[in-house]
């Protein structure tokens, strides 16, 4: 590990102040200081702000949520409010990573975590996203569990957030000191040629909250992985249905594993809206989400494993309907 200076920070503009592009922000340090020790990130100051005063959940009077970005994974996953009325985040947060992380890990450092793709993580290979302009050797090399839409040849890596693809379904927003609130599906890019950047953030940028409108309607999160525990999802969704009647008034589905950012499925939400709440009408949406999808040579099995987890999950909840 390369030598580095500390600081803590007193209030926000203290930290923001104390940000000179080479430094990052440390609060539960979970990715960050992997991060570090294999060579990947080499700030040369850590600001701490996990102590500033942003570890509340608070629930307003219409049912919204806003979340301090120093609150605990885990203290998330457990709050009442978030358990009763947001069940798809609550899920999305108790399925990443282990239990002991989840007491370290903030939902702002959740929401900034980098890709887990190995050629990312290996400073002996060449990687766009660590070094503009080296390569992807993912494309031709490893790449089961990468991106199957809106990649390039830059970048096919997957972005590791589960709490991310509720909050995504959730139309989250994002409050960064001093700037005007960021939608979270504004917050996160595609590749396209610059996939060093992960976000629209600019360096220095401190996220402090993020703030969720109402959720009306039942709610669950389906993750799909390797093995039970501790891994990242080779797809997940996160799915709120409202039906009234026998047809679909509304609907979000956002897909993890599939993309560079958590993946909004609009098309599969325009094509549910007003129809049936039916097991035809439900596969008929994930097929159109999974129309324009791009599968690299090894990765094709995620195509259909996220039609069927889209189907099982719509299923599970119009049949609670």
């Amino acid at each position: 590990m390369r030598p580095f200076a500390y600081e803590r920070a007193t209030d926000a503009d203290a930290a923001r102040a104390a940000h000179d592009g080479q430094a990052a922000y440390l609060g539960g340090g979970t990715n960050l200081v992997d991060l570090m020790r294999l060579g990947v990130a080499t700030p040369a100051r850590l600001i701490d702000v996990s102590r500033l005063p942003y570890d509340r959940i608070e629930t307003g009077p219409d049912g919204a949520l806003r979340i301090g970005a120093a609150v605990s994974n885990s203290d998330l996953a457990a709050d009442p409010a978030v358990r009763d009325a947001f069940p798809v985040l609550a899920e999305a947060v108790l399925a990443g990573a282990s239990g002991q992380i989840r007491n370290l890990a903030t939902v702002g450092g959740n929401l900034l975590q980098r890709t887990r793709c190995p050629y990312f993580q290996d400073i002996t290979k060449p990687c766009n996203k660590r070094v503009p302009g080296s390569g992807c050797p993912a494309r031709d090399g490893e790449h089961t569990n990468h991106a199957i839409i809106g990649h390039t040849r830059s970048c096919v890596a997957t972005h590791p957030s589960d709490m991310a693809v509720a909050l995504t379904a959730l139309d989250a927003v994002v409050h960064v000191h001093g700037r005007d609130p960021v939608p979270l599906a504004r917050l996160y890019r595609l590749p396209g040629d610059d996939p060093a950047r992960d976000t629209t953030l600019e360096p220095g940028d401190l996220i402090t909250a993020v703030e969720v409108p109402p959720l009306r309607m039942p709610s669950r999160y389906r993750k799909v992985r390797e093995r039970a525990s501790f891994a990242f999802a080779l797809v997940s969704a996160a799915v709120a249905l409202e039906v009234a009647d026998g047809v679909v008034r509304d609907c979000r589905i956002a897909l993890g594993g599939v993309a560079h950012r958590p993946w909004r499925a609009l098309r599969a939400e325009e094509v549910l809206r007003g129809g049936p709440a039916t097991e035809e009408a439900f596969r008929r949406a994930a097929l159109a989400e999974m129309e324009h999808a791009e599968p690299l040579r090894d990765n094709a099995y995620k195509v259909p494993m996220a039609t069927n987890v889209i189907c099982r999950v719509l299923t599970e909840l119009g049949e609670r309907a």
